[in-house]
């Protein structure tokens, strides 16, 4: 394992924070996440840049895998780490793929892409009128590793399951996932339109006014 790196001290419960690892190596999530915490002065570091391996996501709940991401991140940096654990829930499909959302097909024997996560997802589906979904957000923040207190937040962002993808944009599910409210797939939204909306935007903007709480 390549040694890890550590960047700056244990931030306080009664400071700002103003440097926070984040707990992934997703790129399309670094870039919503930095982008909204960016703007409320809070620099987030990949956990990849401070030579942090994945943390295993072995439990059956959202809350559950992200808080274990962020006490892997905190304990091995010594920083405040975030982490969140997202995924598609589509109700005809009894909340699947939910936790395992990234490796959808990949359970089934498939390889782990988007592109399989989708097809399987489709096929899952066909014949099915019920086409409500929502994608779901826990951001789960320590501020050292073991905080007793770590601060969770949550959004759901509601839409459909389209057949067809639409869009360029995103990642993940976001060509099939269709809001009806903006006439649009995920994918078919700039940047800054999902990130005023999505379920991480709900998710960290109830985090954020817990922050500022604390401050």
């Amino acid at each position: 394992m390549n040694e890890v790196r550590q960047s700056g001290g244990e931030v306080g419960s009664d400071s700002p924070l103003k440097k926070v690892v984040l707990a992934s190596n997703n790129a399309g999530k670094l870039r919503e996440f930095a982008a909204l915490l960016g703007a409320a002065g809070i620099e987030l570091i990949p956990q990849g840049e401070l030579n942090v391996p994945e943390a295993e996501e072995p439990y059956p709940t959202f809350v559950e895998n992200a808080l274990t991401k962020a006490r892997h991140a905190a304990k091995l940096t010594g920083l405040p780490a975030l982490a969140d654990d997202s995924g598609l829930c589509v109700r005809a499909l009894r909340g699947a793929p939910g936790v395992y959302s990234a490796r959808y097909a990949q359970l089934a024997g498939g390889e782990k892409s988007d592109a399989a996560n989708n097809a399987r997802l489709v096929a899952a589906l066909q014949g099915e009128t019920d086409r409500r979904a929502y994608y779901f957000c826990v951001l789960a923040l320590v501020r050292h590793a073991d905080d007793p207190e770590p601060l969770i937040a949550e959004g759901r962002w509601h839409g459909e399951i389209l057949d067809t993808p639409r869009g360029e944009h995103g990642f993940g599910y976001d060509p099939h996932f269709f809001l009806p409210s903006l006439n649009a797939s995920a994918a078919q939204l700039e940047p800054a339109v999902k990130n005023a909306g999505s379920h991480r935007a709900m998710a960290l903007r109830q985090l954020l006014a817990r922050l500022t709480e604390e401050a």
